[in-house]
């Protein structure tokens, strides 16, 4: 690996970086002599972001103590393997732990998600209908309405969608997996993103209205 100095933007194998970045490059690219402590250093970082993301998001999970901890962990580890292999497609365009930073937030994003979704619905607006506990005092009945449009709304997510739908709706609407992040994974760009999602939701209203659940 080769590398040079140029208006203050340091040259490796004809890439541009800031300083701090093109050393994160140096030690992480493969055959590095200080890829294993380079390895542990950023994993300690990753750690920290993916612990701090959970805990934003603990409110929302049944989660807490060991298990939260064990999913940062998760994460941080994940995001740490994406890096490594993917070290050699860091352009320099934003810093290094800017990029990567977005790794571990999107392996937060999905295995919240992951988890989430084992015991929740949620509507098509992407709103908090379907997550809040029932208020005390609601009538037995308008508990019982709003699980059956709960399991509607699973029924038409598993039949009315497309498997590319039903991909983005879950990875946006359930997963919280940022639009780019997602366009990036699927190989795709916002738009295409934009538009399955766009389509998901008429697809989940026209099965909701089929079925008498949404007029």
């Amino acid at each position: 690996m080769t590398a040079s100095e140029v208006d203050g933007r340091v040259l490796v194998d004809g890439r541009s970086f800031d300083p701090e970045s093109a050393n994160w490059v140096r030690e992480l690219s493969p055959g590095s002599p200080t890829f294993e402590a380079a390895c542990r250093r950023l994993y300690a970082m990753l750690f920290k972001i993916a612990r701090g993301e959970t805990v934003r998001r603990s409110p929302t999970l049944r989660l807490t103590g060991p298990e939260l901890e064990d999913l940062a962990h998760q994460a941080a580890a994940d995001a740490l393997m994406r890096i490594t292999r993917k070290i050699g497609e860091f352009r320099g365009d934003a810093q290094f732990k800017t990029w990567a930073f977005k790794f571990v937030i999107l392996e937060v994003s999905t295995k919240v998600g992951r988890h989430f979704w084992r015991d929740h619905r949620v509507f098509p607006d992407g709103g908090e209908t379907g997550r809040a506990p029932a208020a005390a005092g609601d009538e037995p009945l308008r508990q019982v309405e709003a699980n059956e449009l709960r399991a509607a709304l699973g029924r038409a997510i598993e039949n009315a969608l497309t498997e590319r739908q039903r991909t983005v709706f879950v990875a946006l609407a359930i997963d919280n997996i940022p639009m780019d992040a997602l366009a990036a994974k699927l190989d795709t760009n916002r738009n295409a993103i934009y538009k399955a999602m766009f389509d998901a939701r008429r697809n989940i209203r026209a099965h909701l209205v089929a079925h008498e659940f949404l007029s």
